[in-house]
């Protein structure tokens, strides 16, 4: 088993490195402009051209795949949170449990302060349910996730499918007042008016206060927003924790065997990825058509790429170079990386900062994501080179236990006389 400390693994960290880098290359849009730009690349910032190119590129190779990687790694790391808890002669569900509800309330403060597609709340959620699962075997494990995986995109169906129907209504001849308002309130959303792109931007662009204040004002969104993925994410995190117990993101496979598995993987996700923008565009990016594609169809296909992503990625770790560290580095302090990039977009974008929200394209507002990268490369290694933990990663495991954790290592003379 790689590690790159005693207590840590280094093929937990590179991959969720990888990830947490991986998905503010499509969180940045989300930033930049009105949310259903997100979703609907023809709401708002530009799809022809190098617009297109990079939303086309994100579908396939990035989005979706990243977040499935990131909620199998909390997984993981869930296990091995508990059971080192386990060793040292603590309650493991005590622990696991005191770390979910100080998450949730980091969770909470950025989804209201900061920004609306906070994950970590979702996390707190879900990882709450995953922990009664934990006894189970890797093969357990695996056929309750994918069972999990199967219930949301059946509920997900029948809401599309419920969409769909308020579409139909709200273009008929004659359609009621209610039934364009329910189309609206719907997937309808993704097509937003010129009023509503402005009273968007007037928002994020006002006064810093004013911005809070409208998400505390609608506080409930919280549940909307994540009660929907709870059972998706649950079943990614079970999945992650077959993964740990089978030794396959742990690094302890045969390299043969993560080489079986990558190319087929990788080729499947890639295909139906193709497949999916292919559709998108001939629909003209019609809302109903691409939530469908995307979140329902496309679903097992996506966890079967980002499977092959992480026999890819322990693959090209082996070796453990320079940048294999740097990245391995960026996932210790991946709590910290991806609230910092939160922080710094919202900075970049919004009214109390640059304020370049709703005036640049796509492509434009993606140019912030190598910053970031290259940010969270040089400044993550150095960091764990002087302290034991990320900033927040502290904040966490001190609130969780209630306890200041020590931060600064303790350098011996040749790093001090290297530093």
């Amino acid at each position: 088993m790689a590690t790159t400390a005693p207590d840590r693994i280094l093929t937990l960290d590179v991959i969720r490195g990888v990830a947490v880098m991986g998905i503010f290359s499509v969180n940045v849009i989300a930033f930049a402009m009105i949310e259903s730009a997100y979703f609907n690349p023809a709401a708002y910032g530009g799809h022809t051209g190098a617009n297109l190119a990079l939303w086309a590129t994100n579908m396939v190779l990035i989005d979706g795949k990243m977040r499935t990687l990131f909620s199998m790694l909390f997984g993981a790391s869930m296990l091995l949170v508990i059971e080192r808890a386990e060793c040292n002669g603590r309650s493991g569900w005590w622990t696991h449990f005191r770390r979910m509800i100080v998450l949730l309330g980091f969770g909470l403060l950025h989804y209201y302060f900061i920004w609306f597609g906070d994950i970590l709340t979702l996390y707190a959620m879900s990882g709450l349910i995953a922990f009664l699962f934990k006894g189970m075997t890797p093969e357990k494990l695996i056929a309750l996730g994918a069972a999990l995986l199967l219930g949301s995109m059946a509920l997900f169906g029948l809401f599309l499918h419920g969409e769909y129907l308020a579409d139909v209504a709200a273009h008929a001849p004659g359609a009621t007042a209610t039934a364009i308002r329910a189309w609206n309130d719907g997937l309808g959303a993704l097509y937003p008016s010129a009023a509503e792109i402005a009273k968007d931007k007037a928002l994020h662009l006002g006064p810093y206060a004013n911005f809070a204040a409208h998400n505390l004002a609608h506080w409930k969104s919280v549940l909307s927003d994540n009660i929907p993925f709870v059972m998706d994410t649950v079943g990614l995190m079970l999945l992650g924790m077959a993964g740990y117990k089978s030794g396959f993101l742990t690094g302890e496979w045969e390299d043969s065997r993560y080489r079986r598995l990558l190319a087929p993987a990788l080729a499947v996700g890639v295909a139906t990825g193709i497949a999916t923008v292919a559709y998108d565009i001939s629909s003209h990016f019609y809302s109903v058509g691409m939530m469908s594609a995307f979140i329902v169809a496309e679903t097992p296909f996506i966890t079967i790429m980002a499977v092959g992503y992480a026999a890819l990625i322990i693959l090209l770790s082996r070796r453990n170079g320079a940048l294999t560290q740097r990245i391995a580095a960026a996932g210790r302090c991946a709590f910290t990386n991806y609230l910092g990039t939160s922080i710094v977009a919202s900075v970049v974008f919004n009214g109390w900062g640059l304020g370049l929200y709703g005036s640049v394209s796509r492509w434009q507002a993606w140019l912030l994501v190598p910053v970031l990268w290259t940010v969270m490369l040089l400044w993550s290694k150095p960091w764990l080179e002087r302290f034991h933990y990320g900033p927040f990663e502290w904040a966490w495991r001190s609130l969780s236990r209630w306890k200041l954790q020590p931060m600064r290592r303790r350098l011996g003379i040749s790093a001090i006389l290297a530093a």
